[in-house]
């Protein structure tokens, strides 16, 4: 601890000893950090708070959504590009002077440095500038920041009202005429879709839709098949009836046998007939057939037979005869779909190169004309939309603070720097003391000097001040305290100009 203080007493022994170095150093170090100082433009700054409003009834009514959060937002990131930088700097002050590529790609990249935009909270956006030019003054420079604000602000509006509606308007144009290329294509498809139909009808819609309709004609044959099977079943159960049920009934008279059913059957049938019913009637179609069997029957008959025709044998030799038609019928379909599936299969099975064509030729038209349909809605949709963006804004634009005009320099903070030119002055001065004490071979004190030599050192010899030396003394005190107050009134002269300047300003 001794050795660190003594430390600290030959250093200000040697500042002392050199005090009029250190007023030196300090005036050189400060007059020129003061001059650099003040060579430092200030740099004034402007800030602006904008309102976005995102929601649009009508747009979600229509079910037709707008650019929303997703497209403020890339406006926000695409807002501080060259180009809209380029906007700033010719339509201010910043672009005097500037008539080469190269000076106007400087000037760009030095105003996207000053320039900021931040989302401060949901729909609220700060922008903020920067300008500090060396070539302008304090007023100018505050306007000039003012200036780049206002100009960010317009161009923010501009990109999203003006610049939405030419993106909606150049979107249209460019579906339009995809639209006319997928038409032509899709004509072009459809032509050989066509040619290929008819020249092979039964390959319609490719090797797919053939082994659709496949397996439609084998469900088909088997619902045919429990159609044969239960009708099958009815014949055999109705013939079983007719087999057990007898064809005449013994009655007396000449009115009984085949001739007296005969003579009731027509006149039921002419009695349907009165009523207006046509041969195709059911009914009318089932008395026919029972008459013409009993007029049969009765040209069987003797002139003499007595025996009246079982009503209910004539009604089951008509449903026999009409589920032998259904039995024939159904047994006729299975013939004509199991010809039609032995084809479908064969043509199936002999040309699978034409089949891939078939499949091939319907991908495409099918492609076609899904991405034609999703063109035509994306059109409407589009052009919606621009009506939309016509007639009503979803866009709503808001400045909740205007840009602000700096009263005071954002940077540099100068009265600090001032005084830190001074604390740094004469800090120069007694390092440049000390220096120099550690370069030459003196001792500050006794102990330092013993432990140097390693010997014992017996006694110090002070120095001894006459009248006139210390009349010297007194008056070179007074210059170095001159000099010392001269320097700490120079720096307050500063800041006291400093402080003026910024009033000036407001």
């Amino acid at each position: 601890m001794n050795e660190v203080f003594e430390e600290l007493q030959a250093a200000l022994y040697s500042a002392w000893h050199r005090r009029w170095l250190v007023l030196a150093i300090a005036w050189g170090v400060c007059i020129l950090g003061w001059f650099a100082v003040a060579m430092i433009p200030n740099t004034y700054e402007s800030k602006a708070r904008v309102f976005v409003q995102l929601d649009d009834v009508l747009a979600q009514q229509i079910g037709v959504a707008s650019a929303g959060k997703d497209e403020i937002e890339r406006v926000r990131k695409t807002l501080l590009s060259s180009v809209n930088l380029e906007k700033v700097v010719r339509s201010t002050k910043l672009g005097e002077g500037v008539t080469t590529p190269s000076q106007m790609e400087r000037a760009v990249g030095s105003l996207a440095e000053k320039i900021k935009v931040v989302s401060t909270e949901g729909n609220l956006f700060e922008i903020t500038a920067q300008i500090g030019k060396s070539s302008l003054s304090d007023a100018e420079n505050a306007a000039l920041a003012q200036d780049v604000v206002q100009k960010m602000i317009d161009i923010f509006r501009e990109e999203n009202i003006a610049g939405s509606r030419g993106e909606l308007a150049e979107t249209l144009i460019f579906i339009e005429q995809q639209l006319e290329d997928r038409k032509r294509e899709l004509e072009a498809a459809e032509q050989r879709r066509l040619a290929f139909e008819a020249q092979h009808p039964d390959l319609v819609g490719g090797t797919t839709s053939l082994s659709t309709k496949v397996q439609t004609l084998r469900a088909e044959m088997r619902g045919v098949d429990a159609d044969l099977a239960a009708a099958q079943s009815a014949l055999a159960a109705i013939q079983g009836q007719i087999a057990g049920t007898p064809r005449t009934l013994v009655t007396a008279g000449e009115a009984g046998g085949a001739r007296g059913a005969l003579m009731q059957a027509r006149s039921q049938l002419a009695g349907l007939q009165a009523r207006g019913l046509t041969d195709n009637h059911p009914d009318v179609a089932a008395l026919k057939r029972q008459i013409e069997l009993l007029e049969r029957q009765a040209a069987r008959e003797g002139p003499n037979a007595s025996g009246t025709a079982n009503p209910a044998y004539s009604s089951l030799v008509a449903i026999r005869a009409e589920r032998e038609a259904n039995v024939q019928a159904l047994m006729a379909r299975k013939a004509a779909l199991q010809a039609d599936l032995t084809g479908m299969m064969a043509i199936q099975a002999d040309e699978p190169a034409v089949a891939a064509e078939a499949n091939r030729i319907s991908r495409d038209y099918e492609v076609l004309k899904q991405k034609y349909d999703e063109l035509l809605q994306n059109r409407e949709e589009m052009r919606l939309r621009s009506q939309v963006e016509s007639e009503r804004s979803s866009f709503r634009f808001e400045v909740v603070d205007p840009p602000s005009t700096p009263r005071a320099p954002a940077a540099p903070n100068r009265p600090i720097l001032l005084i830190g030119v001074l604390i740094l002055g004469a800090g120069a001065g007694v390092g440049v003391a000390f220096a120099l004490s550690q370069v030459r071979s003196t001792f500050a004190t006794g102990a330092k000097l013993e432990r140097s030599l390693g010997l014992p050192v017996i006694g110090t010899i002070s120095h001894t001040f006459t009248d006139a030396t210390r009349a010297i003394a007194r008056k070179r005190m007074k210059m170095f305290v001159a000099g010392c107050a001269s320097l700490g009134g120079l720096c307050v002269l500063l800041l006291a100009v400093e402080f003026v300047q910024v009033g000036m300003v407001g």
